[in-house]
């Protein structure tokens, strides 16, 4: 896979040079168990003081301590937590620590050891062949199989089934050969994620059980013994974990460790949360990504939602690529030379975000008011945040004549600081929301209405709201 790669944390461009079993003991290779290399590379990179799991934020002091232990002790793991608090992107991190490049016999389903292969095709050709066994190469981000257990999910698709075909081309159906390998044993020495794994039914959750105990499968009846060595994380969310019951206790038993997820503490991890996933087609600044963080938490502790099923990091991340969607409009529309979000752009989107979240059963009718409740606390704690101390008397005073300054999710910037005139402090304002001397008609416009709406919220200045327009006006 890619063997061209060469960008970090990718593929090099070439695999090392053994092509037979024998050239690979001679160049000195020794083979370690999927375990032992995530155990080895991980000490590597702690005592190297490296990024162990890239891009994971705000678990540096929970989850990351708990994960690393669980790797150093060789255990499968569950991670469990509410929907959006990035256990697959968490799991799928792990790869990352595997070997770049390992042998396998060529052509083997189950990626076999050369020195200690397990199938019969396998140890058949090491018999025949010694230390002429061709080998092939395989890259860590191939040897990551990731499954989402859906009640349809049959033992057939995790550990195989009798294949028809091999039937059909004349072996009989006591041959161990007949049989069509599942997706455990072909994730045989890398690592299987399995995503909700509360969702597979009971009987389907049985056959993990020689998985993670005795390390092999079994399949149809065959006397067929297959020692794997797989590495299994599995997700799971609390509600189906502890109070449905839908993983078996003998299967949650035999998982070593079991390592809980949480929503992130830290505002400023939220903010870089965003910064970092959110594919954004127009300029938003930080102060956006900040309203939009503390609306998330403010979600997140609001009676008014249903906590048991969470409010997702997606929630936010949808959210911050809807405004910078919203500012897009506003350029393509008006004719804008660059697109920059605004304060206004998020009340614009509020119905676009209302089905990613689970209201209570008495908040039914009420769900948009919600929002607008909780956008509103958001913005104005930003607001204290960014812009509180700062003499703004120079925008209030743009009122005192009666003019109103008219603004929207389709009027542009020119036509805004038009009405707007100059306003003293406004340079500070850019200061202090990170805008620099050299900030453009778009950005100045962003950071003047984002402290009308602040004044407006301090109730400094009235507001009113018509048809997607918005009119500020003297208190």
């Amino acid at each position: 896979m890619g063997s061209g790669r060469n960008v970090a944390g990718m593929a090099s461009p070439v695999h090392p040079e053994p092509a037979t079993v024998g050239q690979l003991r001679a160049a000195g290779h020794q083979s370690r168990t999927t375990k032992e290399e995530l155990r080895a590379n991980l000490q590597q990179r702690l005592a190297a003081g490296a990024v162990a799991f890239p891009g994971i934020v705000g678990f540096d002091d929970s989850v990351l301590p708990e994960l690393e232990t669980a790797l150093l002790a060789g255990h499968d793991l569950v991670l469990l937590g509410e929907r959006g608090q990035g256990k697959t992107r968490l799991m799928r991190t792990l790869v990352a620590l595997l070997d770049e490049w390992s042998p396998e016999v060529t052509g083997c389903e189950i990626h076999d050891d050369p020195y200690a292969p397990v199938c019969i095709r396998c140890r058949a050709l090491a018999a025949e062949l010694g230390d002429d066994l061709p080998i092939a190469w395989r890259h860590r981000d191939d040897r990551y199989t990731e499954k989402l257990a859906t009640p349809d999910t049959s033992v057939g698709d995790l550990i195989g089934d009798v294949d028809p075909v091999k039937v059909a081309q004349g072996r009989t159906l006591g041959d161990p050969e007949t049989v069509h390998y599942g997706l455990v044993p072909r994730a045989n020495r890398g690592v299987f994620g399995l995503n909700e794994l509360p969702d597979l039914a009971e009987r389907i959750q049985v056959a993990l059980f020689n998985v993670l105990e005795e390390r092999d499968i079994q399949v149809r009846g065959y006397s067929l013994r297959l020692p794997l060595d797989v590495f299994l994380v599995a997700t799971a969310n609390p509600e189906d974990y502890t109070n449905r019951g839908r993983i078996i206790t003998p299967l949650k038993d035999r998982f070593g460790a079991e390592i809980r997820t949480h929503y992130l503490t830290e505002l400023d991890d939220e903010v870089a949360l965003l910064r970092q996933e959110a594919v954004l087609v127009a300029e938003v600044g930080d102060h956006l990504l900040e309203v939009l963080a503390r609306f998330s938490r403010n979600l997140r502790d609001s009676p008014s939602v249903d906590q048991r099923s969470g409010v997702s990091a997606r929630f936010a991340i949808a959210a911050a690529e809807a405004v910078a969607g919203s500012a897009l409009r506003r350029a393509a529309r008006t004719g804008e030379a660059e697109a920059v979000a605004r304060v206004g752009d998020l009340g614009a989107v509020l119905p676009t975000l209302l089905g990613k979240v689970e209201f209570e059963m008495g908040e039914e009718g009420r769900e948009r008011a919600v929002l607008d409740h909780l956008l509103k606390l958001a913005v104005a704690a930003t607001f204290r945040h960014r812009l509180g101390g700062l003499d703004l008397s120079g925008f209030t005073a743009v009122f005192t004549d009666g003019e109103g300054v008219e603004t929207g999710d389709l009027v542009p910037a020119v036509d805004l600081l038009a009405q707007l005139g100059t306003v003293p402090g406004l340079s500070k304002v850019l200061q202090r929301l990170s805008y620099d001397d050299a900030a453009g008609r778009g950005q100045v416009a962003a950071a003047a209405e984002f402290a009308l709406e602040g004044l407006h919220l301090t109730r400094r200045i009235d507001k009113d709201t018509v048809a997607g327009r918005t009119v500020y006006g003297a208190a």
